[in-house]
């Protein structure tokens, strides 16, 4: 095949014939019934009324439903009303290539991690439904110049989420890098201009994420459909770490004897514990983050072992502040630049700095069942850690944290997404 038909079939719509609705019904012994009922999202696109584009990948024929009616008392399921008024009833303000799957399932994730990051500007960049950078701050430019610095490469392509309105000015830096997805609650019109002026990007508006902080305890049903046809159904994730005093005291009992962690956390590490458990909600596990003043400095995502995807994570942080300040110095990324006397500054520059990884908050999505990953953390100059707890050797993690004089909560909750 040549690269030119390779190269059409990304721009193809895949022709669906999925029905108009779509209905789940759940009964039970005595015949009490409970339904979902979900009606096919359409567009107008060039005079044309379309669904989705494609599924996952270019020959997968895809739909998107938007539930009307939702009876469902299951496991203490409460869907909130009016349904579909986020994703799936957006304001696609710019088509672009019209979305696909992913798209739409990058903006939700992104949407996930936000619901819980409501009381300041936020940005999260999704890449495959993980994020290459989420950051907050209090303007919505800088929390987008962090979140997509914290990983520019990565960023490359992705979907940009904000929880407030883009300005001009952001809309600028925006537009001065590629991605396939802007979405956010409203636009200026200039803001809107300079976004159109990228052909292919889709402009999003979501006119209800003002609404987004209710989702955060909101459970839905979730469905995954296996090889032979089978379907595992189960409620979906909430976050029960909203505050500080959400979260539990890391302390233990082993053979009689009381360990608990002897430091606590200062207000900015608290801080930086909350952000990056929201953040850790709607990552792949297995998973580490390290953040530092409400920003992502490495995310490592879907590993099988936490001492590894704990280096990846660490790994990641130098390669990518190693890229900044090469861009930043060059205007070239690091892997293009040629110059070897300026890359080995910069990389000087990084492993004298470790990174900005001393004083971080290293983010777990799972109980640490070794110390071995949390000493990775420890080497880095982290200052205090947030994780599930729960591990039969949580008492040589509390040891490990004593040792190195940082502070550590348990969340009683561990926040797995496959």
């Amino acid at each position: 095949m040549s690269n030119q038909r390779l190269s059409e079939m990304y721009k193809q719509v895949i022709e669906e014939n999925f029905p108009e609705t779509m209905e789940i019904v759940f009964r039970d012994a005595s015949g009490k019934a409970d339904t979902l009922l979900f009606k096919k999202v359409t567009w107008n696109v060039d005079g044309a009324t379309k669904g989705l584009r494609y599924g996952e990948n270019p020959d997968q024929p895809a739909a998107l439903y938007c539930p009307i009616q939702a009876n469902v008392s299951i496991a203490g399921v409460a869907m909130l009303e009016p349904y579909g008024k986020l994703v799936t009833g957006a304001e696609l303000i710019q088509f672009g290539k019209h979305p696909g799957k992913t798209n739409l399932t990058d903006v939700d994730s992104a949407l996930a991690i936000l619901r819980y990051l409501h009381n300041k500007p936020a940005c999260a960049i999704m890449k495959h439904n993980n994020p290459s950078g989420v950051a907050q701050a209090d303007t919505l430019i800088d929390a987008y110049q962090k979140a997509y610095f914290a990983d520019r490469i990565a960023a490359f392509g992705g979907a940009v989420v904000v929880n407030r309105q883009i300005d001009y000015d952001t809309a600028e830096l925006i537009a001065a890098s590629y991605c396939e997805v802007v979405a956010a609650p409203e636009y200026e019109a200039r803001a809107i201009e300079i976004l159109r002026s990228k052909k292919n990007i889709r402009i999003m508006k979501i006119t209800e994420m003002d609404q987004l902080y209710k989702y955060a305890p909101v459970r839905n049903l979730d469905f995954k459909t296996l090889l032979d046809g089978g379907c595992i159904v189960q409620v979906s994730f909430a976050n029960a770490i909203q505050t500080k005093e959400d979260l539990l005291p890391a302390v233990c009992e082993h053979k009689g004897v009381q360990y608990t962690v002897e430091r606590e956390p200062d207000e900015r590490e608290y801080e930086d514990m909350l952000f990056g458990w929201a953040v850790e909600c709607g990552v792949t596990s297995n998973s580490i983050l390290y953040v530092k003043d409400k920003t992502t400095i490495g995310i490592g995502t879907g590993e099988q072992d936490r001492v590894g995807v704990a280096e990846i994570a660490r790994d990641k942080a130098y390669k990518k502040l190693a890229d900044r300040l090469c861009w930043d110095q060059t205007g070239k990324s690091w892997n293009e630049c040629e110059d070897t006397q300026v890359k080995n500054a910069i990389w000087e520059a990084v492993v004298a700095c470790k990174a900005n990884l001393p004083g971080s908050v290293m983010v777990s999505d799972a109980f640490f069942p070794f110390r071995d990953g949390l000493d990775v953390g420890i080497r880095e100059g982290i200052t205090a850690v947030i994780q599930p707890g729960g591990a039969m050797r949580d008492y040589e993690i509390i040891q490990a944290c004593n040792e190195a004089h940082i502070a550590m909560k348990f969340t009683g909750q561990r926040c797995f997404r496959h």
